[in-house]
């Protein structure tokens, strides 16, 4: 009789059933939670900017406005549309501009104007509400002649109904729609204006359209493929300097470049939390090999080879990994539509769904962050000598620190370019990190040192807790520095950031100016300033202001395509506002050089340029510029370089010539004064009178800054919450890696007559004391930073505030003192003498 043959197992199905009985193992567990962690953090952030960006593809000629456009500060060639429409294309024209608006009781705000073509939209829809009860209707066109549509905020800041009338220019408008939907903006990022939208025809009525007004001209053609290639070559070969061809990758680009840079900025905060769960990573790895010491000397003493033992290892940790990652990622979907909720406004219309790269991007995380902190640990498990079977003080190899550093750094290194796609970018990162972590370290280390002189001090809970941290010193180190991360990340955000605006503002002097008056026509100054004085204001300084292009420098070609950095190539692209002046202005300083007519200068030839703008394009004085206002190339050199105060709220150019060289080119006039609550009524008044002047609020332009901040401070902090979560899990990988000696020191106290309390209160003293300190040291930095930052950056004096200490060193107390009680209460359940007649 044949014995019945046992079925043979695959390998993989080993690995499952040998990494399923391994589960038990605390170690395992706190890897897993530590991968969890770092996944979640990347694919929340990785879900929501792949929804972002496949939303903006999908709504490519929406946001663009057609198959093609070309945008213009001045009116484009009629011939376009006549050449597009002889070869088949459909085609629309819009002109934008900020003006003021006013109502019948004389209530006024700055809007942004735009004016489109009875084609528009030639993709997408706009949709309106006929009155503030009705729901949205499509519209195919926009507003008739003699109406306007207007934004919601618009109706409410004014206090209009639809059937109101509105003043725009010289003309009077019926507000007939709200806006609920305008296909080719995109986002309301950033606007500071609301939007009014009138019939091109009505344009030219309104009278604010002259020489040096800020018009944006755009040419939108839609049609078939080989059509618009083709009417795009022709193009190509008819457009000015100034005229920008887009295509559908380049839809609105203001939208795009700002979400690729929060983009960035988020992903590389995710890559915080893969750090400190790096960390944890590290600590449970070494623990997990010195426990698996025994049963890996027994496979070297049945004959496996160090290859097979550390393969063993390492694959169950893969499926750990593995695992792990997964439930990473499903947290990190849910968890991505928290941001969506937070910054889904950057994009218009329901976000789609993502695709599957963000799936492979959160296990390749998982495995890398795995392998990458976990290997160096894994090593020493193969290297187990046999004889360690008869001889148990044959420990595991010593880990090799450098191994240690160079994977994990080459592990974060390998995931920052990944998410910064940018080798200088991630450099610099990985280099501020590594100086952030060996500062904090040093710090770290220093405190817990200490430490070591009172901890015959105190009562007994004290007295053991403080020993415990300087007994573990590295590990305590270690702990101590990943919650001062998650801290620090945090006290910035929530505190210092607010207190820092709240310095700026009140560094701003009351009377400074917060009106800016711009597009006051030539012949008008004389009348404007009258005007003002009568309302009781001083009056004011008018300042020319001339729409110029830059495009020579020292004689060759300025082209956007030759820069790489995306301000370089704006700044390129779009009109320059020059200016002149005999006498620099008061809140400039020249720093070289000399102004124009002293030393041995020309007074009639010459620029003065900003600093800033000097070292952006690498220019120095005697460097020759050539700008083309109103179809004139004027050509001259750079005779100084001023430091502009930007900060001052006063008028400020970047280039300023002498009154000779610029005084006969078309130009307008700009101000800037302070207009108190109770004149703005007397403004509206003198603002009728010159219909083509548009008063900005730097007020209102402000508080759309804060809104914005605010949006993505939110965000950040949420992406950091996760960095917080991830010192938790170091606590709790330094909790487990000390277990077996918590057990038997708690044994032993118990044996010799210690209570219950008095061991619970020396884990609490130890812990609490742990936070004490990482609250203490991510409040110091974290003033440290405000400070710098207001020293160097806004240039201010900056007072520390109270409640960063309260938050940081409260919150890191109570909140590890908790965290690790709940880690190492199951300690104090166990029998002292099982524990003490167990292994050691």
């Amino acid at each position: 009789m044949t014995g019945a043959r046992t079925p043979r197992r695959s390998p993989l199905h080993a690995l499952f059933r040998w990494t399923w009985r391994e589960w038990r193992s605390a170690e395992l567990r706190v890897l897993a939670a530590a991968l969890v962690v770092a996944v979640a953090a990347v694919a929340a952030v990785g879900f929501f900017t792949d929804r972002v960006d496949r939303g903006m593809a999908q709504q490519a000629t929406a946001l663009l406005g057609g198959d093609m456009a070309v945008v213009s500060d001045n009116p484009l060639p009629g011939e376009w549309a006549k050449e597009a429409t002889n070869r088949g294309l459909e085609t629309a024209q819009t002109a934008s501009l900020p003006s003021v608006v006013f109502t019948e009781a004389d209530a006024s705000r700055l809007a942004a104007l735009r004016a489109v073509e009875a084609t528009w939209p030639l993709k997408g829809e706009a949709r309106i509400r006929p009155d503030r009860e009705s729901p949205e209707i499509t519209r195919e066109h926009g507003p008739e002649p003699g109406t306007a549509w207007l934004e919601p905020a618009l109706l409410v800041t004014l206090g209009i109904e639809i059937g109101d009338r509105i003043e725009v220019g010289d003309i009077d408008l019926e507000v007939t729609g709200i806006i609920t939907h305008e296909p080719d903006r995109g986002s309301n990022l950033l606007d500071i204006a609301p939007r009014v939208m009138l019939a091109f025809e009505d344009l030219e009525a309104t009278g604010l359209v002259g020489p040096g007004s800020r018009v944006r001209y755009e040419f939108f053609a839609a049609g078939s493929g080989g059509e618009i290639a083709s009417f795009r070559g022709w193009l190509e070969e008819h457009l000015d300097s100034g005229e920008r061809l887009l295509g559908l990758e380049d839809a609105n680009p203001e939208l795009r470049t700002a979400v690729q840079r929060a983009e960035r900025f988020l992903g590389l905060a995710s890559l915080m939390a893969v750090l400190l769960a790096g960390a944890a990573i590290a600590v449970a790895a070494h623990h997990f090999a010195q426990r698996r010491a025994d049963p890996a000397a027994v496979m070297r003493a049945l004959g496996a080879s160090g290859r097979q033992v550390l393969l063993t290892y390492f694959g169950r940790v893969v499926v750990v990994a593995v695992l792990a990652s997964a439930v990473g990622l499903a947290i990190g979907f849910a968890a991505q539509f928290v941001l969506a909720s937070l910054l889904g406004g950057w994009l218009d219309g329901n976000l789609p769904p993502p695709g599957a790269r963000p799936v492979i991007a959160g296990l390749g995380v998982g495995l890398i962050t795995a392998v990458g902190f976990a290997l160096p640990a894994l090593l020493r498990i193969g290297q187990v000598s046999p004889l360690r079977v008869l001889r148990r003080e044959l420990g595991l190899p010593p880990t090799s620190v450098w191994l240690s550093g160079a994977l994990a750094i080459l592990a974060f290194g390998g995931l920052l370019y990944w998410q910064a796609a940018d080798p200088r970018l991630a450099a610099w990162v990985l280099v501020g990190t590594a100086i952030a972590i060996a500062v904090l370290a040093v710090l770290g280390m220093g405190l817990v040192l200490a430490l070591r002189p009172l901890r015959n001090r105190g009562g007994m809970a004290l007295r053991f807790g403080l020993a415990n941290l300087s007994r573990r010193g590295g590990l305590s180190a270690v702990q101590l520095v990943a919650f001062s991360i998650g801290i620090l990340a945090l006290l910035l955000l929530a505190i210092v950031r607010v207190d820092l605006l709240e310095a700026w503002d009140a560094s701003i002097p009351e009377d400074a100016p917060n009106q800016f008056f711009i597009n006051i026509q030539p012949g008008q100054e004389q009348a404007f300033g009258d005007r003002v004085e009568e309302a009781g204001l001083e009056r004011p300084q008018l300042d020319p202001m001339i729409r110029g292009r830059l495009i020579e420098i020292n004689d060759e070609r300025v082209r956007p395509e030759d820069y790489d950095d995306d301000r370089d190539r704006r700044l390129v692209d779009r009109e320059f506002n020059l200016s002149y002046a005999d006498t620099p202005p008061e809140h400039n300083r020249v720093v070289d050089g000399y102004w124009f007519g002293e030393g041995e200068q020309d007074p009639d030839t010459g620029w003065s340029v900003e600093s800033g703008l000097m070292e952006r394009f690498d220019l120095s004085i005697g460097d020759y510029l050539t700008f083309r206002v109103g179809g004139q190339a004027i050509r001259s050199p750079i005779v100084s370089v001023r430091e502009v105060d930007w900060d001052s709220f006063q008028v400020n150019f970047f280039v300023i010539g002498p009154p000779a060289l610029l005084d006969e080119q078309p130009r307008t006039f700009i101000t800037a004064m302070h207009v108190p609550e109770d004149q703005r009524s007397a403004q509206n008044q003198w603002l009728r009178e010159f219909p083509a002047v548009s008063a900005i609020d730097v007020s209102a332009i402000l508080a759309q800054v804060r809104d914005v901040m605010d949006q993505a401070t939110r965000a950040v902090e949420y992406v950091f919450l996760f960095t917080l979560i991830a010192g938790l899990t170091v606590l709790y990988a330094a909790v487990q890696a000390t277990r077996d000696v918590r057990r038997r020191e708690t044994a032993l106290l118990r044996t010799l007559g210690a209570r219950r309390d008095h061991i619970r209160n020396g884990l609490l003293a130890e812990f609490g004391t742990l936070g004490f300190l990482a609250g203490l040291l991510a409040s110091i930095i974290a003033t440290a930073v405000g400070a710098l930052l207001a020293w160097q950056v806004f240039e201010f004096d900056y007072s520390m505030n109270p409640l960063t200490f309260f938050y940081g060193i409260g919150g890191g107390t109570l909140g590890i003192a908790l965290a690790g009680w709940l880690g190492t209460r199951r300690v104090l359940d166990q029998a002292p003498l099982a524990v003490l007649r167990g292994p050691e």
